[in-house]
């Protein structure tokens, strides 16, 4: 397996989906192999190389996830404890929820919170303090461990914790827990210490599908424990190694072994086939994987780990709506040429219009709509910011995704079929009485608006 080769499908799928900068980097038979393409930003154009900086968005969270259990390990906090044991003054909706939510709850995605709350609280130190303190504003979609939907706001509450058990900000808590131990020196949350060095701007397709750069860099700093890290592809793969065992004196190998045990089950789910501790994991081809994704406004990265192989994959793009679809792709073409390992997607059933007549409809999260509409040749899904919110902002806002084909899968599971969003499953769920009252997309619980 040359480097060449991987270097050309990197080009050749960058070129393809239109993605201004990719980086790639790839452990495999115990070294490491990095493929680079095209420029930081369309605007500033640097090349891109292994120590370029991206938006890691989501995959963050396997770093505060990590960072607590570090914390378990020295015996500082209880996965099982509620998180009330830490943080005394959570307040939610609703006062059973706030007295049982564990803090296995939050890293699992299993506490019953919606996506998130949209608010800004600032850049100060106090900015996850007072994002707690408006948690009784966020709805709540099930009752503690009654079912996983992905949680940014879980991840936060996660946050505060770290914040509150070791009396220092997040960012300042996780460098030394886990960026420092680890080497990880070119990993950063503050805007400052990214931009003095190379760090690739996101970019977003216009009406016309030309692309232009993304103002904002990441969501508010209360959004750092779940989504606000930015590192190289070098660090990455120096991440991906930690958590294949060189634990060091970081984490003894059992706490990174009890972080890929399944914890929760999920069901048609491109995020995977269950939860463990921060990771998602998935079977492909008869082979554990242990993963996470993220995105960021028009930037998208995507690591995958294979602990039985040894191997590890980051792919970082630097734009949207295709950016997803890119990473993926080099992902799939990576384990199958590296591996022998096959990621196919499912076949659709035949369009049956009687049984895509309960589907239509609008289902919503706090600051999202996904629309189902349909004719007799087929169904489409379309995914929007709320127009109040996007009107109401002051800020750089992502595109929305315009509806794109489904497929409908057996029981109430679809796939994603064309645009943006291609390949990405889900399935519909319902009340007792059978009625249709949501669907899972990324992880996330849509509820049924309307009539």
């Amino acid at each position: 397996m040359s480097d060449v080769t991987l270097s050309e499908f990197v080009d050749a799928t960058a070129t393809r989906f239109g993605i201004p900068g990719v980086a790639v980097g790839v452990l495999a038979d115990g070294r490491d192999v990095f493929a680079c393409h095209g420029v930081t930003s369309l605007d500033n154009p640097q090349p891109v190389d292994s120590d370029t900086l991206f938006h890691l968005g989501s995959v963050t969270k396997t770093y505060t996830a990590t960072a607590l259990m570090r914390l378990v390990e020295e015996g500082r906090v209880e996965l099982d404890a509620p998180v009330r044991t830490y943080l005394p003054e959570l307040a939610l909706a609703d006062e059973d929820a706030a007295a049982r939510i564990t803090v296995a709850n939050l890293l699992n995605h299993t506490a019953g919170l919606d996506w998130n709350l949209l608010v800004d609280t600032g850049d100060g130190e106090d900015a996850l303090a007072e994002f707690v303190a408006r948690l009784p504003e966020l709805d709540l979609i099930a009752a503690p461990g009654a079912r996983a939907s992905y949680s940014q706001a879980g991840y936060c509450l996660a946050g505060r914790i770290i914040e509150k058990v070791t009396g220092q900000p997040f960012e300042q808590a996780l460098a030394e827990l886990i960026l420092a131990p680890l080497g990880l020196t070119n990993s950063f949350f503050a805007q400052h210490e990214i931009t003095a060095r190379r760090f690739a701007e996101g970019h977003n397709a216009e009406a016309d599908g030309s692309l232009t750069v993304a103002r904002l860099w990441r969501p508010s700093r209360a959004n750092n424990a779940g989504g606000g890290l930015a590192s190289s592809a070098s660090d990455q793969l120096r991440w991906a190694r930690f958590h294949l065992g060189d634990g060091g004196a970081a984490l003894p190998t059992d706490a990174l072994l009890a972080m890929r045990r399944p914890t929760v089950a999920l069901r048609a789910s491109t995020l995977g086939d269950a939860i463990g501790i921060g990771w998602f994991l998935r079977d492909i081809d008869g082979v554990r994987t242990i993963g996470h994704g993220g995105s960021g406004n028009g930037q998208f990265s995507e690591l995958l780990i294979v602990p039985e192989r040894d191997f590890a994959i980051i792919v970082m793009s630097n734009a949207g709506p295709e950016g997803i679809a890119c990473n993926r792709a080099i992902v799939r073409w990576a384990l199958e040429h590296y591996l022998g390992v096959l990621d196919r997607d499912p076949e659709p059933l035949p369009y049956d219009p009687s049984r895509a007549t309960e589907l239509i409809g609008a289902y919503a999260i706090d600051a999202m709509t996904l629309t189902i509409a349909g004719d007799e040749a087929g169904l489409n899904l379309a995914v929007g910011v709320k127009p109040e919110i996007r009107a109401a902002s002051d800020q750089d806002v992502p595109p929305d995704y315009p509806a794109a084909a489904i497929g409908l899968l057996p029981g109430d599971e679809y796939i994603v079929t064309a645009g943006g969003l291609r390949g990405q499953l889900g399935y519909f769920s319902r009340d007792e009485s059978g009625a249709v009252v949501g669907i899972d997309l990324g992880g996330r619980l849509f509820q049924r608006v309307g009539a």
